[in-house]
Order: C-alpha cells, then structure tokens, then sequence
C-alpha cells in the first residue's frame, strides 16, 4: 500500500522545513550550543509542522555524528531508526486518547528508566490541551524537573486551553500559517518530482483552499493526482467544491448595485454548479478582505494580476469601510453557521439580504415613533446648537466638532397620503426607500429582506413584493417581521396596507374578474397564488364583515 503524500513529504532535515526560519534557527542554535530545554510547548495550526519539528528535534538531539552543526545527520543509525519508527526513545503519546490522571502518573512511572538506544528519551505529547485538569496537574512536577536524560516536547492547536502553570515550565515556540508563495513553491516541487502536470492556477488555487496549513495542500494534491495526472483549475474547482473567481467579482459587483436578484442568481448558479455553500462563504471573505486591505491602502503586496487590480481598485474604490466591515462579518458568520445544514444555501442568501441594505448614518435615520408615542419633528441644525424635540422639549446635544457643519435631512412625519386615496404603483414606489429606511431603524435584519424583494404591484391598499427565494419570503412571513413591516407600511403610506408576497414568476391580479370588496380580492390572491397573505388589523376587520 503507498504511502500518503504528506507522510512521503515530511521533511527530515532542517533544511526541509518551510515557513517556520524563527523556530528552526533558535532549535538549530539550541543544539549546536548544547543548551537544548528539558520541555519545549509547540504551538500554532494545523499542519504548520510542529509534530515534524518534533521530530526533527528528537533526531538531533541523539544523533551519532560528532558534527553538532549537520545534526540531525539523517545517515546514522539513530537517524534512521526514528525515520522509520523503530526508535525506542522517542515516545510519542496522543493526548486526545489518553487525557486521564491514570495515564500521566503510568508515564511518570517509566520515565526514570535510562534511554535504552539514544542519550536521551523524548516524550512528544500531541493534543496536549485534551488533557484533563488532574492529568496536567500530576504532569507538572515531572515538567518542572525531569530527569536529565528526558525532553518532552508537546504540541497543541489551542493554546488557549493551556494552564499557566504548565506554560510557565516550557519553553515556548509559536509555529505560524505557511504563506500561499511558500505553499506554491514547494507543491511545485513535489509535483515535478511526482510526475504530475498542474496548471499554475490551479496550484495557487489549492495553496488558498489550504489557509496556511502545508499538510492540508500537500494531501489536496494527492487527493486530485488520484484522479488525473494532469490537474487543471477546473478539476480542482470540481473536486474542492469551489466557485470560480469570476463568480466571487460577479457577486460584490450585485451587492454595490443592490441587485438583490442577480446576486441570488449568482450565488444559486454556484450551489448548483457544485459549490460547497461554506467554503463560497470563505471565497466571499478572502475577496472582500482583500478589497479592504486595498480600501485602507496597504494592498501593495497582495498577489494581484494587473487585470485583477484594476477591477479590485474599482469596487474598492465605490465601498465605504463600515459597509465593507459588515459585509465581511456576515459572510463571515455565514462560512462557519451550522444553523443552516438544512439548507445549505440559506446562510448565504441571508448574508447576501443583508448585505445589500446599507444602513444610512445615525443623522440621516428616522427615528419611527412607537404606537404610543405622538410623531417627532427634525429639523435642519449646526454644530454646538440644541435640537428642540417636538413631543417633549428634550434639548438634545448635536455634535461637537466645531470643523464640520452638520446638515440634517428634514423627514416630514405626516403620512404620505390621505387616507382612502387610491394607491398606484408609482406612488408606491416614491416612499419605497422610505419604508425600507424607516424599517432598518427597528430591525436590519427585516430591512435587508424587504430590500431583497422587488415592489412589483400597488393598487387600493394592495402592494405586492416579488422575491426570487422562498426562504426570504418565509422571513416576511414571520410574526415579529409581520408585525413590523405592517407598523412601517401604515406609518408611511397613512393607513393599513395588505402585502401580497410572491416568489419568482408569481403573478397576482388585483383587479380580478367578480372582485369588488377587499375580502374578496385576498380571498383570490390566497387561492390563487402559491404565496401568502401578510394580514394586517384592517384586513382581519374586513374578514370579520
């Protein structure tokens, strides 16, 4: 049976290791010194090498040649012994199964016993953070002080998880992510060596999948060269679940546009096309990370083609940073929510709902009375001068910036339209913005959805909001969000408004054949539409006539 390709690649002289210079030059100095620590904590991610620099260090330290400076050799018998697991003096332990008090004090036991092949017996403690508190606890006196002829060496993901005490014995290494350069280049060379042609591009797209992790882009090249041995970006996008960059670029452009229905498309015709929803997510982030290191003028060493930083400088250049900020933390969220596994892509379209709605800075919102308020004023104000409040006489303070004028936009509170006067979809249409802003002062949430649907219908007291997605439909559909939208719909439009929700190429009659009360023309669009009826108090009034 062939071995893996990460365990044929494990690097077996200093030299070999890449992405980590800071630790492997102090190890290096250590042993040539002869001032190797009695209990080292190498801690960083995953597949960054702290197991094989374990390794490396366990072979160094009972190497045979005489030469400090070459150690480990990798050509005496030590050497060999531990490159092929025979070595009896390097014990490697696994925490995450052996985490008991049990296990620590049965180690503790053995190692006062003399190395049996090398000069020294080297515990390599993996996952050292799944032990439990009484285990860490009867392992720190050992820690503390060893035996002369024991080095431990352990390793951990989480370093959090690690008690002060136990770091406080060890000599700590902090192993870092490989950079994407490094990856690529030494994925070239292992290609070359293993025989298998890979398309520039689709090399750099496996050291991005790989985020820093070695391990990860070597196994991802062995997993695809089982399929072909020439690997194009379009087989590593078909194996790995990932959407093309152009798709990504696409997606942004929709949500600078607020295209709320080609931005779903977008992210639909990736789903279908094989995409794994999370890792989309994280394509989304790593772009849009990118586009805010540019926004803030540190993109000068991002790994850009000309073509790449043109268009990149351009959607840059038409974000604002808070907007930029909040889109990554939603789709952020989105790459990590588990809440959404019965339907992969609603995490995404979530994401995507709410980033289209840009809130509108404190100044320029409407503050919406509640029910039981009476309406506020605002009027236009200066720096350092006081703003009347029309209910209460509430003197409030504006800002204090003397350099800067502040122009506060004048919000009529009086509705729209008089009661009764018969609503058309233009008119509609004119306090739409209003109605979406008004909503976003009271939940974002439910504005981001109203946002993504599209005023397609208005007549009587009718609106009808067409969405391209069932699931953002259903958010409408919720008590919380009905009860709120109904609220902001009659603040604008002066009255109660029925909101008929439809999803793609639904289509509603509002002037049906036969229909001449209100009742009747939701009865039709009940029974004739797949959709349904958000009720607001003065429909069920009409229901109960």
């Amino acid at each position: 049976m062939s071995q893996a390709f990460y365990r044929v690649w494990r690097p077996a002289l200093w030299d070999e290791v890449v992405g980590q210079d800071h630790i492997v030059q102090t190890l290096r100095n250590a042993i040539a010194n002869d001032r190797v620590a009695h209990a080292y904590l190498f801690a960083g991610p995953k597949g960054t090498g702290k197991t094989t620099t374990a390794r490396l260090l366990a072979k160094a330290v009972n190497c045979l040649n005489p030469d400090k400076n070459i150690q480990p050799c990798n050509k005496c018998e030590n050497c060999l012994a531990v490159n092929e697991g025979r070595f009896l003096d390097l014990i490697e332990i696994d925490a995450a199964s052996n985490t008991s008090v049990d296990d620590i004090r049965e180690l503790r036991d053995k190692i006062n016993f003399a190395p049996s092949q090398g000069k020294f017996k080297v515990y390599i403690i993996d996952e050292v953070h799944m032990l439990s508190t009484s285990a860490f606890n009867a392992l720190l006196k050992t820690l503390e002080e060893p035996p002369s002829h024991v080095i431990f060496i352990l390793c951990t993901t989480e370093i959090h998880k690690i008690p002060a005490t136990v770091l406080s014995r060890c000599q700590r290494h902090e192993f870092r992510r490989i950079p994407v350069p490094t990856i690529i280049k030494k994925l070239s060379e292992l290609t070359k060596k293993e025989k298998i042609k890979i398309e520039p591009d689709a090399l750099s797209l496996i050291a991005r999948q790989a985020t820093g992790s070695m391990r990860d882009a070597i196994s991802l090249v062995d997993q695809l060269s089982s399929m072909s041995k020439t690997i194009t970006l379009k087989t590593a996008q078909e194996v790995l679940g990932t959407a093309t960059s152009q798709s990504v670029i696409d997606l942004v452009d929709a949500i600078l546009k607020e295209n709320s229905g080609g931005g779903l498309e977008i992210v639909h015709k990736a789903l279908d096309g094989g995409t794994d929803p999370r890792q989309y997510a994280r394509q989304v982030v790593d772009y849009l990370r990118d586009l805010l290191v540019i926004k803030l003028q540190a993109g000068q060493d991002l790994e850009l083609t000309p073509e790449e930083r043109e268009i990149m400088d351009q959607q840059a250049d038409k974000f604002e940073i808070s907007h930029l900020v909040t889109i990554i933390s939603t789709f952020s969220e989105a790459s990590t929510d588990l809440k959404a596994n019965w339907h992969p892509g609603l995490g995404l379209e979530l994401a995507l709902a709410s980033s289209l709605y840009q809130p509108q800075p404190v100044y320029q919102r409407e503050a919406e009375p509640t029910e039981n308020q009476a309406p506020r004023s605002r009027t236009k104000k200066t720096d350092d001068s006081m703003e009347e409040s029309a209910d209460s006489g509430t003197a409030l303070k504006s800002s204090s910036t003397k350099a800067k004028e502040a122009e506060v936009e004048t919000i009529e509170t009086e509705p729209a339209f008089v009661p009764g006067t018969p609503l058309t979809l233009e008119l509609a249409q004119s306090q739409w913005e209003r109605v979406k802003r008004v909503i976003g002062t009271k939940n974002r949430i439910t504005a981001a959805v109203v946002n993504s649907g599209k005023l397609v219908q208005a007549s009587g007291d009718t609106i009808v909001l067409n969405f391209t997605s069932e699931l953002l439909r259903e958010r409408i559909l919720e008590e919380k969000s009905n009860k709120l939208v109904h609220f902001m719909l009659a603040k604008v439009y002066g009255r109660d408004i029925n909101l008929i929700c439809t999803v793609g190429d639904q289509k509603v009659n509002l002037n049906p054949k036969g229909s001449k009360t209100e009742s009747n023309l939701i009865d039709f669009a009940i029974n004739n539409l797949n959709g349904e009826l958000l009720e607001s108090d003065l429909t069920q009034a009409g229901k109960e006539e």
